[in-house]
């Protein structure tokens, strides 16, 4: 940063420090409300005056008062927001679940061979990337494959403000879904490669991976026809948001409490409520008001979150995962593009709406937001350099999403954002 643009930031910093430690220091969970009234704020003007997206709004404030630039916050101040922030996740994931179709998959096997193409070939690039940096080969297996995921909580997040229709839409849900899901198994399978264990401890990974699997397709299965049998026994939609939170809680609490996935549960679960209830499903937009609350704090503490530590030095790796990332996913994209039943324009469009990065595969199961501790033995500095890529693509996010369902396909309203 340039010093003058650094002693701006210093001096603003200092100026909103004082009172906002007053707050913290009162109650600890009052810094991150001051912000989430920021956020609202800043995101109505940009929304207003420029046409951005309000979850950009509500990113850039986080970042501001994150540890990065303003300091305002640090990161444990997040701590005890972290079940409300998990229920903001689990809610989004649940709603991303109603709005997938398992049956396109089968009718375009083009396009599952796609889903799963974009995710190995993204992570072969960014894996090979990496060894060739440098970066020890298990540590860089571990960023590749995390790499891999799209954010399926800014996909949904995004598609649900500006409401596009169409083919590129449909897909990016489906394809951020089950990239998501290869992440999270990922993450199983890590001390294989991490601590080279034994051929029988690697079949008992292989199996507690197995385990999660299933485990979290019966959870999931268990609450979707669990809400099915309920809405039945309340036929006023003015309820269904109620029941839809409450059944979240249950399924992510299940999963969490006998060691499964709560991503591919709370997926299965909203998938299941689907198949089941079909019209009598009426998901309302981020879960009713009460979700809608929780995702602004979502996004400011996605900004929060944020780190640039080390950027300089670890500018090369961080590089190499973000363009290795970008034509990984292209080359995948368009080489199924025609069979999937794709034009070249809806091919880039894809592939530039798959952009923005997740750590939601470990969010998930973190029991805090130091959620490197999930990544026993690899390369802190390789871990650092996946932390800054993801920083930089889940700010950008909602750019990445918008932009090409907006100019490049035209399926969303560019009045909406």
């Amino acid at each position: 940063m340039p010093p003058v643009a650094q002693q701006i930031a210093d001096w603003f910093g200092t100026l909103l420090r004082g009172p906002l430690a007053g707050l913290r220091g009162a109650d600890p969970v009052l810094g991150l409300a001051v912000m989430v009234l920021a956020a609202l704020v800043v995101a109505s003007v940009l929304n207003r005056r420029l046409r951005l997206p309000r979850l950009l709004g509500y990113l850039l404030v986080g970042a501001l008062a994150s540890p990065a630039l303003l300091d305002l916050l640090e990161r444990t101040d997040l701590d005890p927001w972290k079940p409300l922030i998990d229920l903001a996740v689990a809610a989004l994931v649940f709603e991303l679940g109603t709005r997938l179709r398992p049956r396109w998959l089968l009718d375009n096997p083009w396009l599952a061979a796609s889903s799963v193409l974009e995710a190995a070939a993204a992570a072969a690039a960014v894996g090979l990337a990496l060894v060739l940096l440098g970066a020890p080969a298990a540590s860089a297996a571990a960023a590749a494959a995390l790499a891999a995921a799209t954010s399926p909580v800014i996909t949904m997040a995004a598609l649900l403000e500006a409401r596009p229709r169409g083919q590129v839409a449909e897909r990016l849900l489906m394809l951020s879904a089950i990239n998501s899901v290869l992440a999270v198994l990922a993450i199983k399978l890590w001390p294989v490669l991490a601590q080279g264990v034994s051929a029988s401890d690697s079949l008992a990974l292989l199996g507690n991976a197995s385990a999660v699997i299933f485990g979290s397709l019966l959870v999931g299965l268990a609450c979707g026809v669990l809400l099915d049998r309920l809405a039945l026994l309340h036929q006023d939609l003015a309820t269904m948001p109620v029941l839809q939170l409450a059944l979240v809680i249950l399924a992510a609490l299940l999963a969490v409490a006998w060691g499964l996935s709560p991503f591919m549960t709370l997926l299965v679960a909203g998938m299941t409520a689907r198949s089941r209830m079909r019209h009598r499903l009426t998901v309302e937009p981020y879960l009713g008001s009460a979700g809608a609350a929780l995702t602004v704090m979502l996004f400011v503490s996605f900004g929060v979150l944020s780190t640039v530590t080390d950027l300089l030095n670890l500018l090369p790796w961080v590089l190499a995962i973000i363009v290795a990332r970008l034509i990984g996913k292209g080359l995948a994209i368009f080489a199924t593009a025609r069979p999937s039943g794709l034009s070249w324009r809806q091919a880039a469009a894809l592939t530039l709406a798959l952009q923005p990065m997740s750590s939601l595969s470990v969010l998930l199961v973190a029991d805090s937001f130091g959620w490197r501790t999930q990544l026993p033995g690899a390369d802190a500095n390789v871990i650092q350099a996946l932390l800054v890529a993801t920083t930089l693509m889940q700010l950008s996010g909602p750019l990445w999403t918008l932009l090409p369902l907006k100019h490049v396909v035209r399926e969303a309203d560019e009045t909406q954002s």
